[in-house]
């Protein structure tokens, strides 16, 4: 008998994050019964649904590797403050995981194929986003306002070019703006940038973590299970989930769905899936109470971070720091985001006191290639796969979630699945 002419069957989603989220309310559409497994309180400051940096963009398709990338491995090394680090002392166990990363963004081809394959997870985000905001009662959390790259000038806009024509490629567009465009846009922005791509079909998410919260809540209204406690593996006999196992006991299942963020790896590998899952560490600062910002959110190419206004504050999000689950933050990187978010936006004042600045520090869960893992696990197909989302957790969550939906109904999903399957590390 087939998922879908089962209704009732109970599913453990293992994971309140974004993803977990989206994937319960696709399950409970279905007709599942559904568990939702986490340690912490949804939307919480341990997730990193809480402190990303709140992009609904459906053209970041462009992995983190590209062409050329090799040859800055030795600064990441050295400088423990650039945007993307390694730390030194991390370095031995994540050389696997870096050689792959490399690879995937080798050739221009190999990027096109991996923002072909992002582009069928992001396409019409911003849409789905709104849709569940609205059914959560939080639909203005949600704006579609479009998001902007800005330059110095068109000349740097121009050293991305490979970045920007496969975004054509895979059927985004954008609007080139002058500088006396964007001064009339922005205001309030450092007269040092002079060209920017505004690219409309973006939207933004006004404060990721009471998102999250609703849809968690909006979920548990119409009939899951929400159980606090850590999966540690599952209960597999004759090729059929029997259960999850948590901290606390066994939870009886008859499928389950791995939707951990950074902590999926050893998940994975209890179902039959050993994948190189790493954590990049990303931060945010928020000056609380902002005087001035953006009018659309934007991305400085200097900075390579997100500034975007929240209900809590304006925030400046970005950083990749390589270094583990365990390693202590270096709050020195999110101090970095706060002095750029200061010399974008020269208006803020420069003596702001320390009770109105917030830092945070959260884990990515990447692959090497930038793909997510999405599908049935190698062990049984009872258990599938819903994490390494990277950079676009939050865009990619609800496109992901119907398609988990999909696997565990035994139809065809929506998108060509095969650039996600787990067993393209075996």
């Amino acid at each position: 008998m087939s998922a879908s002419d089962a209704p009732g069957l109970h599913t453990v989603v293992i994971g309140a994050g974004v993803v977990g989220a989206c994937t319960a309310l696709e399950l409970l559409k279905a007709g599942h019964r559904v568990t939702i497994l986490e340690p912490g309180p949804p939307g919480g400051e341990q997730a990193a649904s809480y402190g990303n940096g709140c992009w609904l963009s459906p053209m970041s398709v462009i992995p983190p590797a590209v062409p050329g990338l090799w040859k800055k491995v030795p600064g990441f090394i050295a400088d423990p403050l650039g945007p993307l680090a390694i730390r030194w002392s991390y370095l031995p166990r994540v050389l696997p995981w870096l050689a792959r990363y490399l690879a995937s963004g080798w050739t221009e081809a190999r990027v096109l194929r991996t923002a072909r394959a992002l582009r069928a997870l992001l396409e019409d985000a911003p849409a789905l986003h709104a849709s569940l905001a609205g059914e959560a009662g939080v639909g203005a959390l949600i704006e579609r306002r479009g998001l902007m790259y800005i330059y110095p000038s068109r000349a740097e806009f121009e050293t991305e070019a490979m970045a920007w024509r496969i975004r054509r490629q895979v059927g985004i567009d954008w609007i080139e703006l002058s500088a006396d465009e964007l001064r009339q846009r922005e205001p309030a922005l450092d007269r040092r940038y002079g060209f920017a791509a505004l690219v409309e079909e973006g939207g933004h998410c006004r404060d990721p973590g009471a998102y999250v919260a609703a849809l968690v809540a909006l979920a548990e209204m119409q009939g899951a299970r929400r159980v606090t406690a850590r999966a540690s593996g599952f209960r597999i006999e004759a090729g059929r989930l029997r259960a999850v196992r948590t901290e606390t006991g066994e939870i009886a299942a008859d499928r389950a769905v791995i939707a951990a963020g950074a902590h999926s790896r050893v998940l994975a590998a209890a179902a039959g899936d050993r994948v190189p899952l790493e954590t990049e560490r990303g931060y945010h600062a928020m000056i609380e109470g902002a005087e001035i910002g953006p009018r659309t959110p934007m991305m400085p190419s200097d900075g390579k971070m997100s500034i975007t206004w929240t209900n809590r504050g304006l925030r400046c999000a970005g950083q990749v720091e390589i270094a583990g689950l365990e390693a202590m933050p270096n709050w020195r990187r999110a101090e970095i985001l706060r002095d750029h978010l200061l010399r974008s936006f020269p208006g803020l004042p420069r003596d702001l006191p320390a009770e109105r600045v917030r830092f945070w520090m959260g884990h990515r869960p990447s692959m090497p290639d930038g793909l997510p893992c999405l599908g049935p696990a190698s062990a049984t197909a009872d258990i599938v796969h819903a994490f390494g989302h990277g950079h676009v957790g939050l865009v990619a969550a609800p496109r992901s979630a119907r398609v988990v939906a999909q696997f565990l109904a035994e139809v065809a999903p929506e998108i060509d699945t095969k650039p996600y399957d787990a067993r393209r590390f075996h």
